[in-house]
């Protein structure tokens, strides 16, 4: 089966290579893409290029991303598995999903690509352009961390700054015109590139008990699930983990739509999370009842004193990378089993200045 473009909403249906769409042109819905899969990862190569089988496409040519380390650290009885994400190439796990949608749009003839982004997915759209010799726009709001604005301009990238995040989306879709738009917030490559996420945790360790991971567009999340669901569908593994996301308090629509109530609180130094209207919302929604799973908020002082914890624990990441470590002390005493799995999304090298101002406040 070739792979197809489809609408789960309207059921439109089109040949992937046919033509691009970053949203259903029948009913503005997200698309995913149908394909066939089967669990033969290739023995000589490492990465997303490993796992062929079990994508539409893999890129010709690779920067490395992917294959990042898994770690495990003891909390009491319990043994918690950190997959280094931060160590992707661009520093962060979207990298996985843009060697994919910057290849695809490389394949499909466009030159020029936009995207809008609170920071780490301009800075990996940004790189892969570069490598592929194509010019990004990046889209961005002002107050984004000044270290991946610089370098995103250090790799050729051109900045667009707007008051917010929402305007910086709004002001993009003026702008497309012959130009790839990324839409990561809307791509199924980015639920593609992360479920290789589940594909090396199982052949590393096996099936956790439970995934920790933050939840902002929604493309990690989902990826995680569907990747551990395609094993077990495959007959590849016997069990689905059980999922937590991670939210905060500032911004928390899935929260929202699962407990039917928000609450107040300043969760801002978690950026990437800051998503207030995720295209596949209910998507998210759908899949994290499916593995009976749950939503935690935290604020800013929870995710500098996770911030404390993972730097004495040797872990460089960024405010949003600490999220799932500060939902996990709030839910640690509960019965989530004997293994969890927290991906470590951001580096934090990016945001030094960040780093500085709170972190650094607060003492060592």
């Amino acid at each position: 089966m070739e792979p197809i473009w489809k609408c789960r909403y309207c059921g439109f249906e089109s040949d992937l290579w046919s033509k691009y769409y970053w949203c259903c042109p029948r009913c503005s819905k997200p698309l995913d893409i149908i394909y066939k899969r089967k669990f033969e990862p290739e023995t000589r190569v490492r990465g997303l290029r490993r796992y062929s089988s079990l994508l539409p496409f893999v890129p010709e040519k690779s920067l490395g991303e992917g294959n990042t380390p898994l770690i495990n650290y003891r909390d009491g009885g319990r043994e918690i598995l950190f997959k280094l994400e931060y160590l992707n190439p661009s520093g962060s796990f979207k990298d996985r999903g843009s060697s994919l949608a910057i290849y695809y749009g490389f394949k499909m003839g466009y030159r020029g690509i936009v995207e809008d982004t609170s920071g780490n997915t301009g800075l990996s759209v940004t790189l892969y352009s570069s490598f592929y010799g194509l010019k990004s726009i990046i889209y961005m709001p002002r107050n984004a961390p000044l270290g991946k604005k610089v370098l995103i301009k250090a790799l050729g990238g051109e900045i667009v700054e707007a008051s917010s995040r929402y305007e910086a989306s709004r002001i993009v879709l003026e702008n497309i015109r012959d130009r790839f738009y990324v839409a990561h917030t809307w791509s199924y490559f980015y639920i593609l590139g992360a479920s290789t996420i589940a594909y090396e945790v199982y052949e590393e360790y096996g099936v956790p008990d439970l995934v920790i991971a933050p939840v902002g567009s929604g493309g990690l999340f989902l990826g995680l699930i569907r990747g551990f669901k395609n094993l077990y569908d495959l007959g590849v593994t016997r069990k689905i983990p059980r999922f937590i996301a991670v939210q905060g308090v500032s911004v928390h629509p899935l929260f929202k739509r699962m407990k039917g109530y928000s609450l107040e609180g300043d969760s801002s130094l978690a950026d990437g999370i800051m998503v207030s209207n995720p295209p596949r919302l209910e998507e998210i929604y759908e899949e994290l009842v499916s593995v009976k799973g749950d939503v935690v908020l935290v604020d800013n002082k929870d995710i500098i004193n996770a911030m404390k914890d993972l730097y004495e624990r040797g872990f460089i990441v960024e405010p949003t990378s600490a999220t799932v470590w500060a939902g996990y002390k709030k839910i640690r005493r509960e019965n989530l089993g004997e293994s969890v799995l927290m991906p470590l999304t951001g580096s934090g090298l990016k945001t030094i200045d960040l780093i500085e101002k709170y972190l650094m406040a607060h003492g060592p």
